[in-house]
């Protein structure tokens, strides 16, 4: 596993836990970072949930699962684990706090260290800048549920060296994942793009009355053959994530056609934000809580 032997996953919801095990189950020592106890726990215990219901369906074996969480560790104290390879970045959606976390992670981490965001909203250079190793920073972004899911878009800033590029590519080729690498920056990256234009059009025709939530889902299951809908995946990958990809594009735009929704904004001003919080588009209980197993 030459060049990305440890690594750092900072964050530990749902992408950033996942990411984490995804990692330590392909053979990598890895650390994943919360400043909150609470969630670090939460964290753990939800992955442990998730791979002894593989076990039990005999996708995966009690001893390699054992082994993956003795190559995972839970932090919160950052300098602590900050000798590592390579840094995957999986905190809120803003730009502020993530430039502040990248510069004091380029403060703490070895020369070696490679940077990298998950982040689709911010391109590279965006949080590149906030560091003093731009040739040593790129995105990888995961999709949800990182377990599952295989692409990984692997993205370089302007100053992203090749070598850099290299070891992402073949971080993600390692970890059992198919990078997609983009010839250059683009916020929202490839998927995503396409993706938003979707849901976009598919908010615009449930606000002009056409159709409703379920009748549009239905549609793009059924004659394009999507495996969920725009509003389904929505409410799994979380409403708040896709408000705040849009406010920050409206931000560096201007453009009225990137702001969010009158609708998204009300179900997050509601606090209603998909499958994790049991209401989003769609109102959810225990039983049929989305499995990535």
């Amino acid at each position: 596993m030459s060049g990305t032997q440890r690594v750092l996953v900072v964050g530990s919801g749902a992408m950033g836990a996942q990411i984490a095990l995804v990692a330590a189950l392909a053979g990598h020592q890895v650390a994943l970072h919360d400043i909150e106890v609470a969630s670090l726990a939460r964290a753990e215990r939800e992955l442990r949930e998730r791979m002894a219901r593989q076990i039990v369906k005999g996708r995966r074996t009690p001893e390699e699962v054992g082994e993956a969480f003795a190559r995972l560790h839970f932090a919160t104290e950052l300098p602590a684990v900050t000798d590592v390879d390579l840094v995957v970045e999986a905190v809120v959606e803003k730009l502020d706090v993530k430039r502040e976390l990248f510069a004091e992670l380029d403060r703490l981490c070895p020369e070696r260290t490679i940077l990298a965001s998950n982040s689709s909203s911010f391109v590279p250079s965006a949080m590149a800048a906030a560091t003093t190793r731009p040739d040593r920073f790129c995105n990888l972004h995961f999709f949800n549920p990182a377990l599952v899911m295989k692409c990984v878009e692997v993205v370089s800033g302007p100053e992203t060296s090749p070598e850099t590029l290299a070891t992402a590519v073949g971080f993600v080729e390692r970890i059992g994942k198919l990078p997609v690498v983009l010839e250059k920056e683009i916020p929202g990256f490839v998927a995503n793009r396409i993706v938003n234009a979707v849901r976009d059009e598919a908010i615009r025709l449930l606000e002009g009355g056409y159709a409703s939530v379920e009748a549009i889902d239905t549609a793009c299951r059924t004659a394009l053959g999507y495996p969920m809908g725009p509003f389904e995946l929505m409410d799994l990958t979380g409403i708040d994530i896709g408000f705040l990809t849009k406010q920050a594009r409206y931000a560096e735009t201007g453009d009225p056609a990137d702001a969010p929704s009158a609708t998204v904004r009300a179900l997050v001003e509601a606090g209603h934000l998909g499958r994790k919080t049991g209401r989003g588009f769609y109102t959810y209980d225990q039983q049929h809580e989305q499995g990535d197993d």
